[in-house]
């Protein structure tokens, strides 16, 4: 039962209604073809008979007239012996024209049987042709909505195929982004180029220094410190509070003087 079941399906699966249909309405024209030498040879047999009961009828009326012959010719004995064979002709005659009667009505009902496979066949054409179209477009149009709705199999390869595309280009993306993110970091080493250490070490300060002015800006918005100086005020040594208020210290002293 499981062999039948899935050799069914196998088949189901490879069978083309069209195929079959064709080989279907093959096979009727083989049959009608059959049919229609079997009429040609019950006609030809009843043909036949036909012949040889003409050709019995002729030697019985010969033989008759050779029985007149021989009464005229005062020979009894011998229109006897004619008269006698025509007699057993006459038999074969009528066994003939029973023989005759059988193939002409054989013949009779053979060829209303192919006229009426002949129309059946006729019939079975036109609606093989009218479902072998309908199977066509029915066919068409379930792959075209199968491509517009992306699940027939080489829609779907198509699909895999961009999928696998946009991930490995995503993927060297990330990757290139992450290479930049560790030159630019030091992490890892340039070797398109010579390196420069200064550069490097100043690149370092400098972003210490942007830490700790950005440190000093919160602090001083808290109220935990006083306002960051900037990065020129910053690199004056010797310029603070105090020097500033000298000259009106001394002015204030020329005036007591």
């Amino acid at each position: 039962m499981i062999f039948k079941s899935k050799a069914n399906k196998a088949l189901d699966k490879m069978e083309d209604p069209r195929e079959t249909l064709d080989y279907s309405y093959q096979r009727q024209l083989e049959l009608l073809q059959k049919v229609r030498r079997g009429v040609a040879d019950v006609a030809t047999s009843r043909k036949r008979v036909e012949l040889q009961i003409n050709q019995l009828e002729g030697q019985a009326s010969k033989l008759e007239n050779q029985g007149r012959q021989a009464l005229s010719a005062g020979r009894e004995d011998l229109a006897r012996e004619a008269l006698s064979r025509r007699n057993g002709v006459n038999t074969q005659i009528a066994d003939l024209r029973i023989q005759y009667g059988n193939l002409q009505g054989e013949e009779e009902k053979l060829t209303l049987a192919s006229q009426r496979l002949q129309t059946k066949v006729d019939s079975f054409r036109t609606k093989k042709e009218t479902i072998k179209a309908t199977y066509t477009a029915a066919e068409a149009q379930t792959r075209i909505n199968e491509a517009f709705s992306g699940i027939s199999e080489e829609m779907g390869d198509v699909g895999l195929a961009i999928q696998r595309a946009e991930d490995k280009t995503a993927q060297m993306q990330a990757r290139a982004g992450a290479i930049d993110e560790l030159l630019a970091s030091g992490a890892l080493d340039d070797f398109t180029g010579q390196r420069d250490d200064i550069q490097a070490e100043l690149d370092r300060m400098g972003g210490g220094s942007d830490v700790e002015l950005e440190i000093a800006k919160m602090k001083a918005e808290l109220g935990q410190g006083p306002a960051p100086k900037s990065a020129i005020e910053a690199g004056q040594p010797g310029q603070t509070g105090q020097p500033a208020q000298q000259p009106t210290q001394q002015y204030r002293q020329g005036e007591g003087l």
